[in-house]
């Protein structure tokens, strides 16, 4: 069944549409934290459709209010008042932290840090952007301008000129090794540098509080918040990408850039995935002045639908209520303690990083892309996706250039024993796969 529906994929889709496993799988239906394929296996979900099913699959609130919304009317467009749209705008913007906030929705990730580079661009009159190296923005030809991970750029060409940044990967890098003041005193000294260097105005900083594509990656608490002092001096804004930190995820905070609030909130602020739980809704929070800065036409055909904003009032709701960013925090920091302490001794695995239920797990071994010839760090992580959906979970795989990084991203209302499950199938996909230090992956 699942062979049949891949041989009709591959005949009609792009070669570079990625699939996740040698034999790939159609899912047909979830529940909770559980999801089925075509042929009736049910599997433990540790990835959520890249973080995008926030709360759990099949979530009533969620489906009853697409469905009686469907029933009212579908789409309208930003051309008429939307009330589902104007009524999420007003929540988003309270809790955004941004004063005298507007929002803007959209249909994706991509799309809001698209509308966050026209915004800061425009109203800054330049096209130079300051990025983080190892970073991921989306696939549009200017999100893929500021994304510093080359396997996520498939080309050099860009409408913007782009600078990219130490210090959202604290674990490598010529920094590594300093202490978490040393490193940000570092990094801060290396953007005064940069911008010493630079003719003309610079735009703004856009950055992930957690790297998601990059491997869950992230810098010392604070780091953003010193670069926003030396930003602030030049008159540079401040755009934190929100797409797979916001809602809770990292249990600490509702949003990454709060783990470096001294600086306060950030200019401009990206979200999409987790909000819609499954729906399509992206957006951008930005005070007044720069979302009212563009002088040209402008509506989104699709961003703030009727039936997507139901959706993201519904789940937003859910997850207030049931504050499953405290159950992030709780159950993400079990989690993240289990599995240091399942792969404490395995030499396959370099590091386990992470906050709330964001987690990494970084494999050893040669840096090198998949099939290069001699095995590599990602060809281990690719053993181990396999093993874990075997075992019944499926989990993510990124991280710098060509993806050894575990990617651990449950709905938010993972339980202890559901976490127990997980952690013991990972266990066991983990033990199956060694690296030796002549770099062969082996089972």
């Amino acid at each position: 069944m699942h062979a049949a529906l891949h041989a009709r994929h591959r005949a009609v889709l792009p070669d570079w549409l990625a699939l996740y496993y040698r034999q790939p799988i159609e899912i047909t239906h979830g529940e909770g934290r559980y999801v089925w394929d075509a042929e009736g296996r049910r599997y433990l979900d540790f990835f959520g459709g890249i973080l995008t099913t926030m709360t759990a699959h099949a979530l009533p609130e969620v489906t009853e209010a697409v469905a009686a919304q469907a029933g009212r009317i579908l789409h309208t467009s930003t051309l008429y008042l939307d009330r589902p749209m104007v009524e999420l705008a007003e929540r988003v913007a309270r809790l955004s932290g941004i004063p005298d906030a507007r929002v803007f929705f959209t249909t994706s990730g991509t799309e809001a840090n698209d509308t966050a580079l026209l915004l800061a661009t425009a109203y800054r009159r330049s096209h130079q952007i300051l990025a983080m190296r190892n970073s991921y923005h989306g696939r549009s030809f200017s999100a893929v301008g500021v994304t510093g991970n080359r396997a996520w750029s498939p080309t050099s060409l860009s409408p913007l000129h782009t600078l990219y940044l130490h210090g959202a990967v604290r674990t490598r890098g010529p920094f590594a090794a300093l202490s978490d003041a040393e490193f940000t005193a570092a990094c801060v000294a290396d953007l005064e540098d940069l911008l010493g260097q630079v003719g003309g105005d610079v735009a703004a900083l856009i950055a992930e509080p957690v790297q998601g594509v990059g491997g869950f990656t992230a810098p010392p608490d604070g780091l953003y918040a010193a670069f926003r002092e030396v930003l602030n001096r030049h008159g540079i804004l401040w755009i934190s990408d929100e797409v797979q930190t916001g809602w809770g995820r990292t249990g600490d905070h509702f949003w990454g850039w709060q783990a470096h609030a001294a600086a306060g909130p950030p200019d401009l602020l990206t979200f999409a995935k987790g909000i819609g739980n499954g729906m399509s809704i992206g957006g951008v929070v930005a005070r007044a002045d720069i979302m009212n800065c563009l002088t040209a036409n402008s509506i989104s055909t699709f961003g703030g639908s009727p039936v997507t904003m139901a959706a993201g009032l519904a789940n937003l709701d859910h997850l207030l209520a049931h504050d499953l960013q405290g159950n992030a925090r709780r159950v993400g920091g079990l989690l993240i303690e289990r599995l240091r302490a399942a792969t404490a001794g395995n030499e396959a695995v370099r590091e386990v990083r992470g906050r709330g239920l964001m987690i990494g797990i970084e494999l050893a071994g040669p840096d090198g892309p998949s099939g290069s010839g001699a095995p590599t760090a990602a060809d281990a992580a690719a053993a181990v996706l396999e093993a874990a959906r075997e075992g019944g979970l499926l989990i993510g795989k990124g991280g710098g250039h060509h993806g050894a990084v575990l990617r651990i991203a449950p709905p938010l209302s993972l339980t202890v024993a559901e976490a127990e499950e997980g952690a013991a199938i990972l266990q066991a996909a983990l033990d199956t796969v060694r690296v030796t230090r002549t770099g062969e992956v082996g089972t």
